[in-house]
């Protein structure tokens, strides 16, 4: 199985920001990319080539699900796992996130300890889902 090396993150606030970097890079090893605007994201995204990327639901501009909708374009990223990372984690918002195309969904706060070892169970899960065929 491919391991997971690297994430794009794509947050808005600064400190959420700070505060995953930290915890995916000196705890869980990996080269992160931060982005602070879906438009970034789209911008950098190909030529970073992430395993998996995250992504906040509610930013100014372009938000989360569009984010999504125009990374899925890209032949190039048309698979990569894609994780919201949200406030709004009622059950028929997470459906509606999973409906769209999302591998998985975060709750925040989150806890920096831990984000490594989801981030890395969601992937394994997506990454297993993926060869298997069921996506």
């Amino acid at each position: 199985m491919a391991s997971l090396q690297k994430i794009l993150f794509v947050e808005d606030d600064p400190d959420i920001q700070m505060v995953a970097q930290l915890a995916l890079e000196a705890v869980g090893g990996y080269t992160v990319q931060m982005c602070s605007s879906g438009a970034e994201a789209l911008a950098v995204a190909e030529q970073f080539a992430p395993d998996l990327i995250l992504l906040d639901v509610m930013m100014p501009g372009m938000d989360g699900p569009t984010t999504l909708a125009e990374l899925r374009k890209k032949p190039t990223l048309a698979h990569t796992p894609v994780v919201f990372m949200t406030a709004r984690v009622q059950r028929h918002e997470i459906e509606q996130y999973l409906a769209i195309g999302a591998a998985d969904v975060i709750s925040k706060p989150f806890d920096p300890m831990s984000l490594s070892a989801q981030v890395a169970a969601i992937w394994k899960k997506a990454y297993e889902a993926r060869s298997s065929g069921t996506v």
